[in-house]
């Protein structure tokens, strides 16, 4: 089957160099560039100062022209639904509407044709959303990121949406930390400089390939994220795994590692197969690339390989999130993202 897979570069990788003031935005565009990815996608409320206010007629002509200047175009818009903005009441359905219809507009004045939505975003408001949205010819996509996964009673909920609607406009963004093969040697070595021990190490990474051979028991959909996160982590096995790590002992390094290995997963790239008529744009994950252009934990080559099966047309995004576990050390977001595309790229041309 014939594919069209893209390179972009999301400018949260860049978010270390960004707030210690080494690159601006238009740094970050110019970095972007350099990698030889064509496609951009942004954090409007991270990277543009006085948001949403400024997101004026000159700043949407400086933004295209800047555009222009480094061969780029717009691949997606990562929007944020804000809740709680007042201390004594959350925002009503239809405050939370009118937010994402700015957040629709906003994209549509800056070229993206697909805009990313969290998974706390309720149901309703992205239904209430969805002629405003074929209006503006903008996608709506929900993330589907760890431990969240196609395939699941979760992604019911919302293939329910789109069947009863017929809508074109709203379907998935899979992050790929959902296909790590094993959990990433960053978080590791950092779990190291924090005093874990290599027992301590072995029991987890033991029980992550172990979770991984059995299969994950998938998240249910439930808009208490707290609830359905912890009972998704207790049905895959971590009270079991907590108190062997316990039972070598009151260690920070051994229990931090434990509990940060629930924020990974492992899905079967066929799940990218079946669900590809609904798949509009991909935030392509990663925390480590080395030099040999090897990602240590997502599976690039299989996850590409499944695309390529399926046919997809849509962007591959670097989403770097090594750097959050390196800060104590240093972070070089930029090399990291410059390796990253070019393992992409090895993967789409074999």
């Amino acid at each position: 089957m014939s594919y069209d897979i893209k390179r972009s570069v999301s400018l949260y990788s860049y978010q270390d160099e960004y707030y210690d003031g080494v690159l601006d935005l238009e740094g970050c565009l110019r970095e972007t560039a350099k990698t030889g990815a064509t496609g951009v996608e942004l954090l409007a409320e991270q990277m543009i100062k006085r948001f949403p206010e400024s997101i004026d007629d000159k700043f949407c002509e400086n933004w295209f022209e800047t555009l222009k200047k480094y061969n780029l175009e717009p691949s997606c818009y990562d929007a944020f639904l804000e809740f709680v903005l007042y201390k004594n009441r959350r925002l009503s359905l239809s405050e939370q509407i009118k937010m994402m219809k700015r957040d629709i507009d906003i994209a549509s004045r800056l070229g993206f044709p697909v805009l990313r939505t969290l998974v706390s975003t309720p149901m309703d408001v992205i239904e209430g959303s969805l002629d405003f949205a074929a209006e503006k010819n903008v996608k709506i996509g929900v993330e589907v990121h760890a431990p969240f996964s196609l395939n699941s009673s979760w992604a019911d909920g919302y293939m329910d949406i789109i069947r009863r609607t017929g809508t074109k406009h709203f379907g998935f963004i899979p992050d790929t930390g959902i296909f790590c093969k094993n959990l990433p040697d960053v978080v590791r070595d950092k779990a190291r400089r924090m005093g874990a021990t290599e027992e301590g190490l072995k029991i987890v990474d033991d029980a992550y390939a172990n979770r991984r051979e059995k299969g994950f028991v998938k998240i249910k959909y439930d808009l208490d994220l707290g609830k359905a996160n912890m009972e998704y982590r207790m049905a895959n096995g971590m009270a079991e795994m907590m108190d062997a790590v316990k039972a070598l002992g009151d260690n920070p390094g051994n229990m931090w590692y434990a509990g940060n290995s629930f924020t990974y997963s492992w899905s079967d790239p066929q799940d990218l197969i079946d669900n590809i008529d609904y798949i509009y744009h991909t935030h392509s994950k990663f925390y480590n690339v080395h030099e040999d252009y090897v990602e240590t934990a997502v599976a690039i080559p299989e996850v590409v390989e499944a695309f390529k099966k399926a046919g997809y047309k849509g962007y591959l995004s670097s989403e770097y999130e090594g750097g959050e576990h390196l800060r104590d050390i240093g972070v070089d977001s930029i090399e990291q993202v410059r390796r990253h595309q070019e393992a992409m790229r090895r993967a789409i041309e074999d």
